[in-house]
């Protein structure tokens, strides 16, 4: 059984998803996730992973450097012998010390082409530029933001959105089954 670590910030919509699939769906047998980290205390994921009986850890960036705080990380880290570290909504860049400890285990989804879009914003974004369809994108986090490998991308359906709100509901639609569909093979094809 692979163990997953997942990093959030936020809401942790995803982490959700991606624990459901673990429990009932895809991943059920092959996936378990060992641990959810916030670098935010109050990150509404966190309350969610516990109701789940998911072992949680977090810790302000605040006061510490980029260095600093990753060594943290991977002190963390290193008691779970994690196969994959998740990024579902990780408000951080993650030093290079970090990348090069888990290179190639360490995947990130993103709401836009990462070719054409990187950083934050993708869904604004999207709406801004009145696109009739979006890309999310699953790929592999490098020292560089957004410019990792490629591993899956999925289209989403703009046509009609009115709002950023309705550009957001219609990706995160798609981003709560996509990453766990690639997780499993991920999973498969790592042995």
């Amino acid at each position: 059984m692979k163990k997953i670590a997942i990093f959030i910030s936020g809401r942790g919509s995803n982490m959700q998803a991606i624990a459901e699939a673990c429990e009932s769906g895809c991943l059920q047998g092959i996936a378990e996730v060992v641990l959810v980290f916030s670098n935010v205390p109050t990150a509404q994921g966190l309350a969610i992973a516990k109701q789940k009986k998911i072992p949680t850890a977090n810790l302000s960036h605040k006061g510490y450097s980029r260095s600093e705080f990753d060594e943290q990380v991977l002190l963390l880290l290193a008691s779970y012998s994690i196969d994959w570290i998740v990024l579902a909504g990780y408000a951080r860049i993650l030093s290079p010390s970090v990348v090069a400890a888990y290179r190639q285990q360490l995947i990130n989804i993103h709401p836009a082409d990462t070719q054409v879009h990187q950083g934050w914003g993708g869904y604004e974004w999207a709406y801004r530029e009145q696109l009739s369809e979006t890309k999310i994108t699953i790929h592999y986090v490098t020292e560089e933001l957004d410019k990792g490998a490629i591993i899956a991308q999925a289209t989403v359906n703009l046509e009609g959105a009115t709002s950023v709100q309705e550009v957001e509901k219609r990706g995160l639609a798609v981003e709560h089954q996509f990453y766990s569909k690639i997780l499993y093979q991920l999973c498969l094809s790592k042995k």
